[in-house]
């Protein structure tokens, strides 16, 4: 038996466990982006957009995608899962974390509802997002979002399931308490951790 034979079949081995350690239960490794939506796809222009926070906040903020662009940036590199059962490895992403939009409110606020160009919306607690947890995001591989994957940007919260990262999104609005969101109301699991395979509200 040659020696390259057995180098393959460890490194077969590790990549075997590296893929077990990493893909959360009932899920399977997709290599391509799958696209799936609610509804058409939006076209915003650049000039239309903006981005706000309101709801239970001092004072509303809204930044324009110029203005936005003077935020600080993070380069992000995350692996992503769908509830539909796929999962990809290692997607890179450029944007602003939810901390540094956060920062500039006062709130006391413990939930927040996204909002999206197309009405959808989803719900997550404030907590889930902090600490380096979520972001705004607006470039995918070192290009601009393209529509089919929710640009010009969407919400990335790459712990929970794909869903809670919402397309197109142009605000979150700060509740002190917690309101369903699109796929939530119609049967989502309110949560969508992944390794807990919370898919429906049963789960």
């Amino acid at each position: 038996m040659s020696e390259g034979f057995i180098s393959r079949g460890f490194r077969g081995r590790r990549q075997k466990s590296e893929i077990s350690g990493r893909i959360p239960p009932g899920q399977y490794l997709e290599r391509g982006f799958p696209v799936l939506s609610a509804g058409p796809t939006p076209h915003t222009l650049l000039a239309n957009w903006d981005f706000s926070i309101t709801g239970e906040v001092d004072q509303p903020k809204r930044w324009n995608w110029d203005e936005f662009h003077t935020l600080p940036r993070e380069t992000i590199t995350q692996d992503i899962h769908c509830v539909t059962k796929w999962s990809k490895f290692d997607t890179h992403w450029e944007g602003v974390s939810l901390d540094t939009l956060l920062a500039q409110v006062n709130t006391a606020a413990s939930y927040m509802l996204a909002f999206s160009d197309g009405g959808y919306t989803t719900n997550l607690p404030l907590e889930e997002v902090a600490g380096g947890k979520a972001w705004i995001v607006d470039t995918y591989e070192g290009q601009p979002l393209e529509p089919q994957h929710g640009g010009p940007a969407r919400l990335l919260v790459p712990h929970l399931y794909f869903w809670k990262s919402a397309k197109w999104v142009r605000g979150l609005r700060l509740l002190d308490h917690d309101e369903p969101g699109f796929w939530e109301s119609l049967g989502y699991n309110n949560h969508g951790d992944p390794w807990k395979e919370e898919r429906y509200w049963s789960d």
